[in-house]
């Protein structure tokens, strides 16, 4: 059998952008994928379609609707404070498969059904609509989201959700989303303008009664109909199929990399869907896996370092869109006793979203960062709110402009004697020097 050099498992957002960033970069890589088996969809955000242009996804990038506003009951208050793009999940799969063969990646459309690792070494068994066929690499990339399996490492749970998905029909009109709280859950819900309806009850395994299998479509289109926020979406609409359940457990693998594999996206970490949409956390897991991948092929020296680099920001990633959550549910008081909200109003910690930052608490450190797509160690500023630490802003290391600042009597304190420090020392012209002192102050770096 032929090996290859590296292949990926997993045809969605993380996969499709580890694919491309390996390609890019010359790395022999083959990616073994199919369209998620079942229909949804979900909101964007300008942040997500901008990394997809940038990843070249154009077919994919027509799967998404144009922007539209994002509505909420919570707490009791209805709001319209952001907008969205809703993307056709089914669509936007099979664009993502026909971008990647246009952009030249190696494509073997299935499913893998086997998969058996040994070191160096990775084995696959893939059915593929020609029939049963075997691949075998040297360096795995697992890249299939939540039903990625979990190999008997660790794993980080937070509170057991499901999601019940019942897709209806209705007459075409405006495209749109909600979400509102209910007593035992919460509830999402999305109109194309096609009239495909999509609704999402999110509910608590523990503490919920669920019917029979059978009789779970008459329960959600009970659910639904019983909730005022949720009357425009299911207007002149029917159901259609039965509901497709769906853990949305936020769950957190503590090893994500060895000396020749590494997860990414879903499959890495994968947060509660109130917190963010699953493109954009996918996304960002994934784009600078092709430098993590490339040092553990070509740098073994650096390999202890690249696998630190990824593991911690994959934690770090999950910590913080954990407290995202966990701040939504926090804002929803109505119901303070239902087991649901109680569960996860304090999980996983008690720790702000956002740590006070003050200049005694800043300070220089070694750590890894991404140079020249490999993993090498720098000196980064690191802060409270900054953990994994900053190396650049607009293209300048700031740990030697932040060290200099301070070792400038009253430069770091006076803006004009900081500027002339910064134009002497580093070459930069006045605009430049007093826009990254500004920027300085603005996150309190600086006194």
């Amino acid at each position: 059998m032929a090996t290859e050099g590296i292949v990926i498992i997993g045809a969605g957002p993380a996969g499709a952008a580890a694919a491309i960033g390996l390609a890019r970069m010359g790395e022999p890589v083959v990616l073994v994928g199919e369209p998620r088996r079942f229909a949804a969809v979900e909101g964007t955000s300008v942040r997500v379609i901008d990394a997809l242009r940038g990843l070249g996804l154009r077919q994919a990038l027509q799967a998404l609707a144009p922007p539209s506003p994002r509505r909420a009951v919570w707490n009791g208050r209805y709001t319209e404070a952001n907008q969205e793009s809703l993307v056709d999940r089914e669509r936007f799969d099979r664009g993502l498969l026909d971008d990647l063969e246009r952009l030249g990646v190696k494509l073997v459309r299935g499913r893998v059904t086997a998969l058996h690792s040994a070191p160096g070494l990775h084995e696959l068994e893939i059915d593929t609509d020609a029939g049963r066929r075997t691949l075998a690499a040297d360096f795995l990339v697992e890249a299939r989201g939540r039903a990625a399996p979990g190999g008997g490492a660790p794993r980080l749970r937070g509170v057991e959700t499901v999601s019940l998905l019942q897709y209806w029909r209705g007459p075409a009109g405006e495209a749109g989303s909600a979400v509102t709280g209910v007593e035992d859950g919460w509830m999402w819900m999305a109109a194309l303008a096609d009239g495909r309806r999509y609704l999402q009850l999110t509910i608590d395994v523990a503490s919920a009664s669920l019917p029979p299998k059978r009789a779970l479509g008459d329960y959600c289109s009970a659910r639904f109909r019983a909730v005022e926020a949720a009357t425009p979406f299911l207007r002149d609409a029917e159901p259609v199929g039965e509901p497709y359940a769906r853990t949305s457990t936020a769950v957190l693998n503590e090893v994500v990399a060895g000396d020749d594999w590494i997860r990414v996206g879903d499959a890495a970490m994968a947060v509660d869907p109130l917190s963010g949409n699953g493109i954009f956390q996918a996304l960002s897991s994934a784009l600078q896996a092709p430098a993590v991948v490339a040092t553990l092929r070509h740098d073994p020296h650096r390999a202890a370092l690249a696998r630190q680099f990824h593991s911690r920001r994959i934690e770090h990633l999950f910590h913080r869109f954990a407290r995202i959550g966990r701040d939504f549910y926090a804002q929803e008081l109505r119901w303070p006793q239902a087991p649901f909200w109680a569960a996860r109003r304090g999980w996983p910690d008690a720790q702000p979203l956002h740590a006070t930052v003050t200049p005694e608490t800043v300070r220089v450190a070694r750590g890894p960062v991404v140079c020249e797509g490999r993993i090498v160690e720098a000196d980064v500023v690191v802060t409270p709110d900054q953990p994994l630490g900053v190396w650049q802003v607009d293209g300048l290391a700031v740990a030697p402009i932040l060290a200099a600042l301070r070792a400038e009597e009253g430069s770091a304190r006076d803006k004009v004697r900081g500027e002339a420090v910064l134009c002497a020392r580093f070459g930069l012209e006045p605009a430049r020097a007093a826009g990254l002192l500004a920027w300085m102050r603005a996150q309190n770096w600086l006194i």
